[in-house]
Formats: structure tokens, C-alpha cells, sequence
């Protein structure tokens, strides 16, 4: 571990008020490491006071929290990677629970607000609403346990951050990071962490409902992507329902005449899914074999 590499990945939006305290504490904890702030199109002075507390400052200039991912992602060379938002509602003294975790060989490394402080510090109702359905959605869907999704506090391995594709352009990111690591079967485990809300004067970037259905739209692609034949059994089911209902009951047709070219197309959606289940699987174990050639590579086993 005396060669370990450790980069902490700030993604910030108009954060003046607190990314000076959020760099600070994070080089009292880690202080060997590097800490990166990656200003995504800032109008305040979030990278000029990022930059005098001793922060590498990267812009990026596309819009949104998941193409700032990406940049850091694929810019950071790292052992060990910490993203944290620089909103200072994180505990930094709180890192070397994830750390160890990364060490202990997790490729992801969840620091789960929602068993601890989160719903008496978040005033925002809407959001616990928010991150109890997705987190019920991901679980039931993926089989998973997962006790917080739309964390921004977390860890992961180089595997983890070299081996996957960032789709997502904004909030979302966190939702995708999840789905793919559950998918993929990388090593994911959730340590607890303490949450604060917001200071006073500063604003969350994140709005409840556009955002909000951002995410949900972001779950249904990827469950189209990843589960295509749990999701085309159910297109087929609901069309198959909806047209019974919709030409038998509002357009009086007959029975006879209607049951047919909606067996049909139920059938077709089927055979969508079976053939895109198979793609599917296909993709997983190419990209087995990348993960494998890429550890080979690395000798990361």
C-alpha cells in the first residue's frame, strides 16, 4: 500500500460556498492523495478557491454530472478512486471506510446515506420518494440489495473505472453506475456513512421532478438493455391487454376478428426479447473477456 495511488473526484457546479472546506478536509484525511475538481461550466468562483486550497482544477465543458464522470474517469490514472460531490454533506472522515473496502478487493464501494442521518437531515420530501422508488425498482428488478442508490459518495476500484462505458450525461450517472456494476457482476458492497444537509445559502442543482424523471427514464432504457426479455414479455402482455380493451370495448370489434393480429404481435415481441436476450448475453461475455484481458494487462487478478 506505500505505492497505492488514491484520487479523490470532486464533479462541481457553483459550489463556492463549500468546496474550499470540502478540499481541505479531504487532504487532512488523505494527504498523499490527489484531489481533482472538475468544474463543469462554474459561474461563481467554485475552481478559482478549488485551485488556491491546493486542487488540481479540470474544466469540463459539457454540461451535466455524467459527462463529467466520464472525463474524470477516463483522465485519472488511480489505484483507488473516491467520488465525492463538493457540496460538503459528505463526512471525508468517513473515506477510509470505503478505502478499505476498495482493498479488500470491492470494485464498487457504496457509502449508503439512507441508514443513517439522511431522512431528518434532507427537508426535500420528494427526494426520499424519489430514492426509496428507484432503490425498490433497481432491487427488485436486478435481484439486488442495494440500500442506497442515488448516493454521491462512493469508491471504486481501477477495474471498475477502466472497464466500463459512462452513458449518462447528467444526474443519472449514479443510477447507471449501479445498474452496470449489478449487471456486470463486478464486486459491490455499502458501507454506512453520516449525512448533513446543504449549509445555509447553498442550493442543490438537482430538481425533484425533471431530474427526478430523468432517472426513472434512465432505469427503463437500461432495463430494455440488460433485462430485454423480462421487458418485452411485459411490452407484450400490456399491448396485448391494452388491445383487447382499446378495440373491443371502445370499438365494439369482434373478438375473432381481434384476437388474431394481437397474437401476433404479442408473439413478435416475444422474439424480440429472445433475440436481444441473446445479443445481451453475447455483451456480457465479451466484455468478461475485455475485464480479463484488461486484469491480464495489469496484472490486476
Amino acid at each position: 500500500m506505500n505505492n497505492e495511488k488514491i484520487a479523490v473526484l470532486i464533479p462541481c457546479y457553483n459550489e463556492e460556498l463549500t468546496i474550499e472546506k470540502v478540499v481541505s478536509d479531504f487532504k487532512v484525511q488523505l494527504p498523499l492523495a490527489d484531489i481533482y475538481v472538475y468544474d463543469n461550466n462554474s459561474t461563481d468562483k467554485t475552481a478559482e478557491l478549488a485551485l488556491g486550497k491546493g486542487a488540481t482544477v479540470v474544466k469540463e465543458p459539457n454540461q451535466g454530472k455524467g459527462n463529467v464522470v466520464r472525463s474524470m474517469f477516463r483522465d485519472v490514472d488511480a489505484d483507488i478512486y473516491i467520488m465525492v460531490d463538493g457540496d460538503d454533506t459528505y463526512p471525508a472522515d468517513e473515506v477510509h471506510k470505503l478505502i478499505e473496502e476498495v482493498r479488500k478487493g470491492n470494485d464498487m464501494v457504496i457509502g449508503d446515506r439512507l441508514s443513517s442521518t439522511y431522512y431528518t437531515e434532507n427537508k426535500r420530501p420528494f427526494h426520499n420518494l424519489g430514492n426509496d422508488l428507484v432503490r425498490w425498482l433497481i432491487n427488485t428488478i436486478f435481484r439486488s440489495d442495494i440500500r442506497d442508490v442515488m448516493t454521491g459518495y462512493r469508491a471504486f476500484s481501477k477495474k471498475f473505472v477502466k472497464t466500463i462505458s459512462v452513458m449518462s450525461p447528467g444526474f443519472q450517472i449514479e443510477t447507471e453506475l449501479t445498474i452496470t456494476a449489478l449487471e456486470y457482476r463486478y464486486n459491490v458492497s455499502t458501507v454506512t456513512i453520516q449525512y448533513k444537509d446543504r449549509p445555509e445559502g447553498s442550493s442543490s442543482k438537482l430538481n425533484t421532478f425533471s431530474d427526478g424523471f430523468k432517472v426513472l427514464f434512465t432505469l427503463f432504457d437500461m432495463v430494455k438493455d440488460y433485462k430485454p426479455l423480462l421487458f418485452f414479455t411485459l411490452v407484450s402482455l400490456i399491448a396485448f391487454i391494452l388491445g383487447i380493451i382499446i378495440f373491443r370495448l371502445i370499438f365494439n370489434v369482434s373478438g375473432d376478428v381481434l384476437f388474431g393480429p394481437l397474437v401476433i404481435v404479442s408473439l413478435l415481441l416475444l422474439v424480440l426479447g429472445l433475440i436481444l436476450d441473446h445479443q445481451k448475453n453475447i455483451d456480457k461475455k465479451n466484455h468478461e473477456l475485455m475485464v480479463n484481458f484488461w486484469c491480464n494487462k495489469n496484472n490486476n487478478y
